[in-house]
Formats: C-alpha cells, sequence, structure tokens
C-alpha cells in the first residue's frame, strides 16, 4: 500500500489565499477611507480658519461692511480657497451679521466645508455688563435689591454692610503704585 503524503492540497492552499486576500481587501479599505477622513477634516479646518479670519478682520475695521455679498478667492495652506460673504442688517440698527462660507476653489458653487456667522456693532448696553432690573424690581435681583429675589430682606449681609464696589477706574493696578 502507498502511504499518502503529509500537506495541504491545492484547494485548500486556494481557500486560504481568497479568505487572506477578503481580508486584505478589507483592511486597505479601512486605511483609505482613514486617510480620507484625516484630508477631509484638514480641509473642513482650514476652510474654518479662513472664515474666522474674515470675520475678524472685518470686526477690525473701523467702518461697518456694506449691506452686500462679496466673494474672493484666496490662497491659504498652499491651497486655493473661494469665502463668499452676506452681510444683513439685524434687527438691532447697529448691528450686521455677517455669515461666511468657505469652498475649495475647485469645488461647485453651493457647497462649502464650513460656514462662520460673526457679528459687527456697537455695544448696546453699558461697558462692563451691567445689570438690568425685572419687571416690578426696584434692585438686581428682587425687589429688596439683596439678590436673592425674595423680597423679605433676608439677604447674606444687611444692606448697610455690604462693601461698597470700587469703580473700575479708581481700582489699583497689582505691581504699580500711584502717583
Amino acid at each position: 500500500m502507498r502511504r499518502r503524503s503529509q500537506g495541504f492540497t491545492l484547494i485548500e492552499v486556494l481557500a486560504a489565499l481568497v479568505i487572506v486576500a477578503l481580508g486584505m481587501l478589507g483592511v486597505i479599505q479601512a486605511v483609505t477611507q482613514t486617510a480620507r477622513n484625516g484630508t477631509y477634516m484638514r480641509e473642513k479646518t482650514l476652510a474654518h480658519w479662513i472664515a474666522l479670519n474674515l470675520v475678524t478682520e472685518r470686526r477690525l475695521l473701523p467702518t461697518p461692511p456694506d449691506v452686500s455679498e462679496s466673494s474672493e478667492e484666496v490662497e491659504f495652506a498652499g491651497q486655493r480657497w473661494r469665502w463668499t460673504m452676506n452681510v444683513s442688517q439685524t434687527g438691532v440698527e447697529s448691528l450686521r451679521r455677517m455669515d461666511v462660507s468657505v469652498r475649495r476653489a475647485d469645488a461647485p458653487d453651493g457647497t462649502s466645508l464650513a460656514t462662520v456667522t460673526g457679528f459687527y456693532g456697537t455695544a448696546v448696553g453699558q461697558a462692563g455688563g451691567g445689570v438690568l432690573p425685572w419687571a416690578g424690581s426696584t434692585g438686581a435681583g428682587g425687589p429688596d435689591g439683596d439678590g436673592d429675589g425674595a423680597g423679605d430682606g433676608g439677604g447674606d449681609k444687611p444692606k448697610d454692610q455690604a462693601p461698597k464696589p470700587t469703580p473700575p477706574s479708581k481700582q489699583p493696578t497689582p505691581g504699580l503704585e500711584e502717583e
């Protein structure tokens, strides 16, 4: 009797190669998709920076931007980009809204990688904030002005013991002595 030799048959080897090839195909697709996602996120980040830079530049101008739509190409990070800015008037007379969208220069119109909204205007309240009284109250936080809103005079400290705030122009600057 002849003894059968030990080893794999040709069909077993081919089946193993098909399984390994399918596994490698899946790995290659995953790596390709990761590279695509990285490129997309990089482009989206760059487009966002361009839009933020544009809004910041417009905010630093001494006069408000005209109510209109404008568009321009710019080179940034070795690539050509196209931004479009739409400036519109808001319900507040001294405030204008700026909507900036950015896309690659070779991308079709109507598409954008990033859209940023910013505002240009003057302050509508007093500098440094301030307290707006609630309807029907006489002081900040409640009718008795102690901040707890109860109107019972039961704040943390009686009004005569509360420290008086120093106006901003009179506050000492650390490290500097007054002359």
